[in-house]
Formats: C-alpha cells, sequence, structure tokens
C-alpha cells in the first residue's frame, strides 16, 4: 500500500479519435501500476466531476456556457487543437474533479496524485493546446475558497511553456534577474553540475531565467524556450532552457528555481505538473532528458517539499513519446520517486 492516494477514472479517457495525445495513457498507467505491484487497488480513489461552480472560481461564464452548449466558434475549436464534443467535457470536469481531490488528500497525507490532468494551457476565457479547462487552477482556487491554504506554488515541468498558469496568476513585471548560486540551493547540486551555477557548468548553452511575480499564488515554469506556444506570458520565475538540454543542466536549472522561489515566497502547497515530455524521444519536445533523468527530476522536487513540509500535489500533463509505454514508465516512475521519498521516516 502507498502511503498516498491516486485519483483515477476509466473515464479520464480523452474521446479525441486519433491524436499525437495518447488518451490511454492514463488507463496504462493504472494497469502498468497495478500490474506491477507499485500500488495496489486501495490505492486508488474515484473522483467526482468539479462543479460549474468550481470551474467558474477560474474560467468566465461566456466561456462555461460555450461549452456546456457546444457553441465554441470553428476558431476556439481550433485554438484548442482537439475535437469538442459533450462527453470532453464531461472528461475535463472529471479532471478538474480529480486535482481537487487529489489537493485534498496532499493536504492530508503530505502527497496527492492526479493521474491525470495538468492541463495548463487553458486560460479563464478560452482553451488551447489540447487543454479545455485548467484543472490545477481550478484545485487552488477551491482549496482557497474552502480556506484550506491560502497561497500555493505551481512547479511546471512540461516541455512547453505554462502560458494558461502564468495568465490566471498574473502578477507584476520585473527586469530579468541572474539565476542563483547552485550553491545556495534547497538541496544541493545535482551531480555533474558546477557549483557556480548552470551557466558556468560547460559549453552547453545557459538558459535563462525571468522573474514576475505578485500575488497568492507563485507560478514557475521550467520549458524548452523555442517551442510551443510562441507567446509566454510571464511566470513568477521563468526558466527558458536551450534545446538539448540534457539531465544534469535540466536538474540544476530546478534545483535553484525552486530555491529562488522557496526564498521570496511560502507556499501551502505545491502543484507539482510532472510533464513527461521533457524526455529525449518525446515527439513534440526538443530537450534530452533521460528515463532516469526525468526519476531524478520527480524526487527532486518530493525531496524539498518534505524538507519543507510542504504538501505536493501531483497532475501529469504531456507526454508524446514515439513508444507510448516510455510515456507510461515515465508517469509510473513518478509514483514510485514519491513512494520512495514520502515512504522513508522523515529525519529528524
Amino acid at each position: 500500500m502507498l502511503p498516498f492516494k491516486l485519483i483515477y477514472s476509466e473515464d479520464y479517457f480523452l474521446p479525441i479519435g486519433p491524436h499525437v495525445f495518447p488518451a490511454e495513457k492514463y488507463r496504462r498507467v493504472h494497469d502498468q501500476l497495478l500490474a506491477t505491484h507499485i500500488a495496489d487497488v486501495s490505492d486508488f480513489v474515484t473522483p467526482q466531476p468539479a462543479s460549474d461552480r468550481d470551474i467558474l472560481l477560474v474560467h468566465t461564464p461566456q466561456y462555461v456556457k460555450k461549452l456546456k452548449t457546444g457553441t465554441l466558434s470553428p476558431s476556439e475549436e481550433m485554438q484548442m487543437e482537439i475535437p469538442y464534443s459533450p462527453e470532453l467535457v464531461r472528461a475535463f470536469w472529471l479532471a478538474a474533479g480529480g486535482s481537487i481531490l487529489a489537493a485534498e488528500y496532499a493536504l492530508q497525507d503530505h502527497v496527492g496524485f492526479n493521474i491525470g490532468g495538468g492541463f495548463h494551457h487553458a486560460f479563464p476565457d478560452h482553451g488551447e493546446g489540447f487543454c479545455m479547462i485548467h484543472d490545477v487552477a481550478v484545485a487552488i482556487r477551491r482549496m482557497q475558497h474552502d480556506d484550506k491554504i491560502r497561497t500555493a506554488m505551481t512547479v511546471d515541468c512540461d516541455v512547453h511553456h505554462g502560458n494558461g498558469t502564468a495568465a490566471i496568476f498574473a502578477g507584476t513585471r520585473t527586469p530579468s534577474q541572474p539565476l542563483p548560486s547552485t550553491s545556495a540551493s534547497t538541496v544541493g547540486s545535482p551531480a555533474g553540475s558546477s557549483p557556480a551555477g548552470p551557466e558556468s557548468a560547460g559549453p552547453e548553452p545557459a538558459g535563462k531565467m525571468r522573474h514576475a511575480h505578485a500575488g497568492d499564488v507563485f507560478t514557475i515554469s521550467l520549458h524548452q524556450h523555442n517551442n510551443y506556444p510562441a507567446w509566454k506570458p510571464h511566470s513568477s520565475i521563468d526558466v527558458d532552457l536551450p534545446d538539448g538540454t540534457g539531465d544534469d543542466y535540466y536538474l540544476a536549472w530546478l534545483d535553484n528555481a525552486i530555491s529562488s522561489g522557496l526564498r521570496q515566497f511560502e507556499p501551502d502547497l505545491i502543484c507539482y505538473i510532472a510533464g513527461a515530455d521533457p524526455y529525449r524521444e518525446d515527439q513534440l519536445g526538443g530537450l534530452a532528458l533521460t528515463l532516469e533523468g526525468l526519476k531524478r527530476r520527480d524526487e527532486l522536487v518530493f525531496r524539498i517539499a518534505r524538507t519543507r513540509n510542504i504538501p505536493v500535489m501531483v497532475t501529469y500533463a504531456g507526454g508524446y513519446a514515439r513508444r507510448v509505454e516510455d510515456t507510461v514508465a515515465i508517469h509510473c516512475n513518478t509514483v514510485i520517486a514519491a513512494r520512495e521519498v514520502f515512504g522513508l521516516p522523515k529525519a529528524s
């Protein structure tokens, strides 16, 4: 039995037909976790759909009405890049309900997983990039509405910038600042990184870190710069990574971004968007992380959360590996990483 719950429903399946988004991945992750005895049946909890009131904490009444009545314009549907159907609306409402439930379990058990969700390209008034509803934002606003948290931090490790997240939780803009030294990081330098920080860690091109924050939600996005979306609204911290960034450089940037964020902000909840698409074999990504590097990424986020005693809610976001089995393995490894970190006795 796992020391945390996995939120899952067979109805997470997105009815979108042949598509680069592997709609069956949620079921395959569920089945793989059971088949490999990583989880058992009692570890899974079935969510209920979010209510319209929950969705309206983030999305505009006009947009919600269009979704409920099937009156999106052709251009709005095209921008979403998935075919509209009433069944799809129900699947996204269910994903949002799953993230709400995962956040509630995270506050209870220190970590909670939604085996789905992470639809970070949805804006208040429209969908983009395979995302209709921003389930993570809905979960945060619901937790705040219920007075269960005051502040939250999103840590978005999808290969694509979290543009919807940044827009929903927009803060003031400040000039770019250099990334802090790795020596000041939360849990120490990843193996192979330079103590002077990623920008001096060798010949690999440096990324860029941008700051812009004010508000009750602190947003971090670590993403490939030369990738979707073309317009990237400011997160609280954006790390724009160059093409081909590998494991050690990625982990150094991530460690420093979270460390910088936690020096500025005290979240009651971390929402970890654990995209599988920084993988080097991803069809829609241009970074070069290995399977092992992605698991180290997950371990890093979980170790920071555990060390700081901050509950963490996990969603899965994107993953478009040439072999869907690789995407499934990456998502299963996130559960394994959490079990390894949160299943151990906490050091005094």
